[in-house]
């Protein structure tokens, strides 16, 4: 579930990307970017992004190979 206080401009990314790539490494949490109020991307630490393709890695073996329904 993303938090209220991971929702931030792509402005704010831009000007301050250097605290922005901090917290992600501190937290794990991604990051949801806006673009005019509306939700555009989602940046992400690339260990918690590891940690999540190795997580839907194992769950796609578990399941015989299959997409997890």
């Amino acid at each position: 579930m993303i938090k209220l206080e991971d929702i931030r401009s792509l402005t704010d990314f831009q000007r301050n990307t250097r605290e922005h790539i901090e917290r992600l490494k501190r937290t794990g949490r991604p990051e949801v970017l806006t673009v005019n109020g509306q939700a555009e991307l989602v940046v992400q630490d690339a260990a918690a992004y590891q940690r999540l393709v190795d997580e839907l890695d194992r769950s796609r073996a578990a399941s015989g190979g299959r997409d997890p329904q």
